[in-house]
């Protein structure tokens, strides 16, 4: 087994800023067999498969919250 990595960027941006982000995110995933990440000056390639599990919660209370899951 390899080892952990784990990252959680959560920053404040506009709406269209989260969907330019998104759209990025969905167009590399429709390309490419793999989707890469920046963070702190450190890349970080993940290769995905053909098949992945989606999963989409949506919480509604004081604070609203869309979570959008792939994993494999």
């Amino acid at each position: 087994m390899g080892e952990l990595f784990e990252t959680d960027d959560t920053v404040t941006v506009s709406r269209e800023e989260a969907a330019k982000r998104l759209h990025a995110l969905a167009d590399a995933l429709a390309r490419h067999n793999e989707v890469e990440f920046v963070r702190n000056g450190n890349r970080v390639t993940i290769d995905v498969p053909d098949q992945v599990k989606l999963k989409v919660e949506v919480e509604i209370g004081e604070e609203n919250e869309l979570e959008i899951e792939l994993s494999w």
